[in-house]
């Protein structure tokens, strides 16, 4: 298997380096470049497209193997911080892959990092179907971090570049719409593949149709947009040409710039590490929380579903709406929101109120997630973007690897599941409170 990996990977290589070419001669006859959702539709559609499938790859891993890791792959009962293992792999392994996306992009094409991040991906269907023990879960869950940060983070700079700079937070809201709504209806629709071809086999198939379909569409269909995203380069150049110009700055620099210096980012930042402890605790320990309780695999996976596709849909109305009334209410209120919802989960004990609570989680995150993106690129400077917003990606998934750490060693210490929700909550209170004191009320956002 490694070897016809190692092959693909060659004749990849060589797609690549022939593709890059073909698209550099077709930008080059290009009468017009023009941004706009509308009027950019086709392409802004299959991007759409694309990090929905994303969302589906990553959503297959949220009930199944949460759910599985005792039955399948040997952990041990109780095992709370093995199982949490997986996840701290994945925010390490995303988080340096989003960090790096944006530059890598930006020298060597959105299309080509896409294509590389469903490469990436390819070898996952069958790692998981071989696995003899937990530690194979692991090393796909390395390969699941390579695809997200890499996909993810070109199909969210591609509908960027495309759009004006008014409608970032309709971009932002549609991109976290697609891949989040897929996420929760890939968790219940992997559940049930598992419950029909068994739970190797399943997830196999499921996996397999998804990556192959993301792989396909963006060899043949999808272009390269970085000639948009030079187009606002320069329309800002122009809005700013009586300011100074700075020097060409490292990747080192926008990151001590993102992360030590600009205090609107460091909120943001900070806020987007803290808002993945909530979806890391419904990630490892929900799935384990809810079968405890005796609930089935779809059960819970049902659930679970509420969650992602309220938090999906609900940005189509939150994204826009900042772009109307600002983004900093919706994001304070959104992560009080979401700590409030977890901390009532383990205090109620029906299926009618665990689903209402996951309805109110997706909802606060539909208030956070696109507007935390949304407002980097208003604080960033255009011509640094990708790569800001990679640092904002950075910090953001190492919540998973930070938070998983922390609520797995809570709950292998106290062997229950009660203390990591106190700890999100918690944590998502003292988080809004931050961006509530730091960052500033109002920003007018740049149209080009």
């Amino acid at each position: 298997m490694i070897e016809y990996y190692i092959k693909f990977c060659y004749y990849a290589n060589n797609f690549l380096k022939l593709s890059k070419n073909v698209q550099t001669t077709k930008n080059n006859n290009a009468l017009s470049i023009a941004h706009g959702i509308k009027i950019n539709s086709y392409q802004f559609g299959l991007q759409l497209i694309q990090v929905f499938l994303v969302g589906l790859t990553i959503g297959m891993t949220r009930v199944v193997i949460p759910g599985l890791a005792e039955s399948e792959f040997g952990l041990k009962k109780g095992s709370f911080f093995i199982l949490g293992s997986f996840v701290i792999v994945f925010g390490l392994v995303k988080a340096i892959m989003n960090l790096l996306a944006g530059k890598l992009s930006e020298k060597h094409g959105r299309k080509n990092i896409l294509i590389w991040g469903w490469v990436m991906a390819l070898p996952i269907p069958f790692i998981l179907y071989y696995a003899p023990s937990w530690n194979w879960v692991i090393v796909a869950t390395i390969f699941l971090g390579l695809n997200q940060g890499l996909c993810w983070s070109m199909a969210l700079n591609s509908k960027l570049d495309m759009a004006q700079s008014s409608q970032k937070g309709l971009v932002n809201g549609l991109n976290e719409f697609s891949g989040y709504a897929a996420v929760g209806v890939a968790g219940l629709v992997a559940a049930y593949f598992v419950t029909w071809f068994g739970s190797r086999s399943g997830l196999l198939y499921f996996s397999s149709i998804v990556i192959v379909l993301g792989l396909v569409m963006a060899m043949f269909l999808v272009k390269e947009t970085n000639p948009w995203a030079d187009l606002h380069h320069q329309l800002d150049l122009k809005e700013n040409s009586n300011q100074e110009h700075t020097d060409e700055k490292s990747l080192m620099d926008l990151f001590k710039f993102g992360t030590l210096q600009s205090k609107p980012l460091i909120a943001l930042n900070q806020a987007g590490l803290v808002e993945k402890f909530t979806d890391a605790i419904v990630w490892i320990f929900l799935p384990v929380f809810f079968i405890s309780k005796g609930l089935s695999l779809v059960n819970a996976g049902a659930i679970i579903a509420i969650y992602g596709v309220v938090w999906g849909a609900s940005q189509l109305i939150t994204g826009p709406l900042s772009d109307k009334i600002g983004r900093k209410g919706l994001i304070v209120f959104g992560m009080w929101f979401c700590g409030l919802g977890v901390a009532l989960i383990p205090m109620t004990d029906s299926v009618s109120l665990w689903s209402l609570e996951m309805a109110f989680i997706g909802f606060g995150m539909a208030m956070v997630y696109p507007n935390l993106g949304a407002s980097v690129g208003d604080f960033a400077p255009v011509k640094y973007r990708a790569s800001l917003i990679g640092v904002y990606r950075f910090w953001r998934d190492f919540g998973y690897a930070i938070g998983a750490l922390i609520m797995g060693l809570m709950a292998q210490m106290s062997q229950n599941l009660i203390a990591p929700f106190w700890f999100v909550a918690i944590a998502m209170f003292v988080s809004g409170l931050w961006v509530q004191i730091i960052l500033p009320k109002k920003y007018i956002h740049k149209k080009s």
